[in-house]
């Protein structure tokens, strides 16, 4: 999720086209085209030019509601109902074939990944392999790193971690901290013990097919679970 704004410009989007299967937006005030994944101008006046990242969530709804009962949800355009795209659309994505492919042991190019570009480096986690996992420890660029599975058991949040992290089965604690025993919610924030009232550092991971991840992240390494 991005800004609109840069260097105090506020700007409006639309859908210009498709590049390797991650779309372009351009926008209406400099005709510049920017990338869906990066953010990033590659083309026009605002060239080099990168929109600000919005912390975001990706969430099952369920989830979203109980922490925020009073969010409002964006309705849908009844003129365009009969375009959107149906609800089954992420199950016949992944047997869709790709225009680019990476070749890397035991993923297909459409494997779910959570992708982390943090610190001055790109890490990927297959998605279902984190959930299996339910609580993952992990470094990037040298940074501890901990992705959390939520109550619902989809849902699935980083966090900068400065002590080592353990799953447990309370109602609202998900973790314990190896420091100080301290009790974490999914949220991040310690609900029991000597830390209580402090929150982690929030990390963000985006879903993305790994073809598309790795093409535009080169250099990314990526994390598999221990045997």
């Amino acid at each position: 999720m991005w800004g609109r704004e840069v260097d105090g410009l506020r700007l409006t989007f639309h859908l210009a086209g498709i590049n390797n299967q991650n779309f372009l937006m351009r926008d209406e005030e400099t005709g510049t085209y920017w990338q869906q994944i990066s953010g990033r101008a590659i083309s026009g006046p605002l060239s080099g030019q990168t929109l600000p990242v919005v912390r975001f969530d990706e969430l099952t709804f369920a989830l979203w509601k109980s922490e925020q009962p009073g969010g409002t949800v964006l309705r849908d355009v009844a003129a365009y109902v009969s375009d959107y795209a149906r609800k089954d659309w992420d199950v016949r994505m992944r047997k869709a074939p790709t225009v680019l492919s990476y070749a890397q042991p035991g993923l297909a190019p459409r494997d779910l990944m959570l992708g982390v570009a943090a610190f001055g480096a790109a890490r990927a986690f297959p998605y279902d392999a984190v959930v299996k996992e339910k609580l993952v420890l992990d470094r990037v660029a040298g940074q501890p790193v901990l992705l959390v599975v939520g109550p619902d058991g989809q849902s699935v949040r980083a966090f900068r971690a400065p002590s080592d992290f353990y799953r447990t089965a309370g109602s609202s604690a998900l973790m314990m901290d190896a420091t100080t025993g301290s009790q974490w919610n999914f949220q991040g924030c310690s609900v029991e013990g000597p830390s209580k009232g402090a929150c982690l550092e929030s990390v963000a991971a985006i879903k993305d097919y790994w073809f598309d991840w790795r093409h535009y992240h080169p250099d990314t390494t990526v994390w598999t679970p221990r045997r």
